[in-house]
């Protein structure tokens, strides 16, 4: 297994502003990212599985944000919305936010980027400039709509980490293949060639530079929005917490891991 230690090299640290007191727990909560928020694989086969999400979930064995404030304040109760959306990217955050603004959570998490960087090939990866740009826009949007709300924003897991950790097993290969899963990272799996290798860094070094973005752009945000200084990018995930199905989503111990590392990682109510 690598340790986190080494994961983070190359890792710019950008934290938020020293953080006010965050006050009581929220009443109501919002979530906005990708499949990983919606809990895409998490108790079947290739579909949502919102009770299973990390963050608004109601699965007692995930223990998501949304159950961890409830158990502080009861009031949350059944006021915890999934925004987000399976396959989204940073252009779809704009969106999310707007939908977000509608119901009027007063706490927000937001995980998003793994889709920018996981694409059909290396050269179909967002830019850092346009992420930028879409995380910008998305979180004027908050600010704007929300300006007393709480804002996590969580960092993007190492997907190199997945390929470290699932390339010797024949099934995860098989899968990648046949769903064409992460093909900027994950074609040629078992390859090690000086060619395939500088390939996987290059990727898993935009996903790092997105993470930079979202750091720079939650500390431009003011005191509420709380980064998770790359908690969820550092930790050493395990091929257990990997989905079975696709061997590319977390499972629902992935989620459960997922769920403490960034509720601790934010305004740990």
């Amino acid at each position: 297994m690598v340790a986190a230690a080494a994961l983070s090299v190359g890792v710019l640290a950008v934290s938020s502003p020293a953080q006010a007191d965050p006050g009581p727990p929220p009443s109501s909560m919002a979530s906005m990212g990708d499949s990983i928020t919606r809990g895409f694989n998490a108790c079947g086969f290739y579909f949502d599985c919102t009770s299973r999400s990390f963050s608004t979930g109601d699965d007692s064995g995930v223990n998501s944000h949304y159950l961890r404030i409830r158990a502080k304040n009861g009031a949350i109760n059944g006021r915890n919305y999934n925004q987000a959306a399976s396959g989204a990217k940073a252009s779809d955050m704009p969106g999310q936010a707007t939908a977000t603004v509608g119901r009027n959570p007063q706490y927000v998490t937001i995980l998003i980027g793994a889709n920018d960087a996981c694409t059909s090939s290396e050269s179909s990866m967002t830019s850092v400039a346009t992420f930028r740009g879409q995380i910008d826009t998305a979180l004027n949007t908050l600010r704007n709509g929300l300006p007393n709300a709480k804002v996590a924003v969580i960092s993007i897991p190492d997907i190199k980490r997945l390929w470290e950790v699932g390339r010797t097993s024949g099934t995860a290969r098989t899968a990648w293949s046949l769903f064409g899963i992460c093909k900027s990272m994950l074609a040629n799996a078992s390859s090690t060639s000086a060619t395939d290798s500088a390939r996987r860094d290059r990727v898993r070094q935009r996903v790092v530079d997105f993470n930079t973005q979202l750091a720079q752009a939650c500390a431009a945000y003011g005191p509420n929005c709380e980064w998770d200084d790359n908690a969820v990018f550092n930790y050493p995930f395990a091929f257990s917490q990997v989905s079975g199905w696709d061997y590319f989503h977390p499972n629902a111990s992935g989620q459960a891991a997922l769920a403490s590392v960034s509720y601790a990682a934010g305004f740990n109510w």
